[in-house]
């Protein structure tokens, strides 16, 4: 398993970037290399990264070459300190990875990967803040490599049933949202917040507001009574986990 992690690591880090699919936008294509050449005069290692990672980076600033290079370097000099060694090893989240809060599915229609995280099984009383962060790290690690060829985004059900104040943890939250806005931009395709607590939107409405316009997009609540037949139109029953109805059995995320 932590071998799998370090291959989606090496994915990453734009090594089959010679046989991975081309840029076919003109325009976007040209944008790219421009970002390359002004990130790789601030820091040479921008070349270890392939054109859709700068892509990404690009299309989360809406096409802004400049913007998108600042960010694009910020995630550099992230992944330095953060993931000196590429990849998260499964001991270093040993507390977090054994409550299997994080789980995957199958894929939806598009071939997008299917991740359940469930809320109640997270307890930051019980944890370690730097440790959670590199779990979050690890978890989208484990997500890009189960993703097809050529598709870029997951598609994710945050099920917040049972769901108290012994599990909220807003700092968490905040670092769970940054690793994936600010260094893993244009990986979410969709995020369903299933089976919703009243007293979830205490915690909702403090992190609302640094959710980006992008991801706020994204995001869906489902009510109880529509929930499997809202999940099945983004899903087919066999790849839809199967206590929301479906057929597929969930695998927590070190096991996938």
């Amino acid at each position: 398993m932590e071998s799998e992690t370090k291959e989606v690591a090496i994915r990453e880090g734009g090594k089959e970037r010679k046989n991975g699919p081309v840029i076919e936008d003109e325009i976007e294509r040209s944008k790219v290399g421009i970002m390359r050449a002004l990130c790789e005069r601030e820091d040479p290692s921008t070349k270890d990264e392939d054109d859709l990672m700068l892509r990404r980076f690009l299309r989360a600033r809406d096409h802004d070459i400049e913007k998108a290079s600042n960010m694009f370097l910020k995630y550099i000099n992230w992944k330095r300190t953060s993931v000196p060694k590429g990849y998260i090893s499964e001991p270093e989240i040993s507390n977090d990875l054994s409550h299997n809060k994080v789980c995957m599915g199958g894929h939806d229609k598009q071939g997008r990967p299917v991740v359940v995280a469930f809320g109640s099984r997270h307890n930051p009383s019980k944890g370690n803040p730097e440790e959670f962060k590199r779990f979050v790290i690890y978890t989208l690690q484990k997500i890009v490599a189960r993703m097809p060829r050529g598709e870029e985004k997951f598609i994710a059900i945050g099920d917040v049933q049972g769901w108290g104040y012994s599990n909220c943890d807003i700092r968490g939250y905040l670092a769970a949202l940054s690793i994936l806005q600010d260094y893993h931009p244009e990986r979410l395709g969709k995020l369903y917040i299933v089976h919703s607590p009243y007293i979830f939107m205490t915690a909702w409405k403090v992190v609302y507001p640094f959710i980006d316009s992008k991801t706020k997009r994204k995001i869906v609540f489902v009510e109880n009574k529509k929930l499997t037949s809202t999940l099945l139109e983004d899903i087919e029953e066999d790849q839809l986990p199967d206590i929301y109805g479906g057929k597929f059995p969930l695998v927590a995320i070190q096991d996938s």
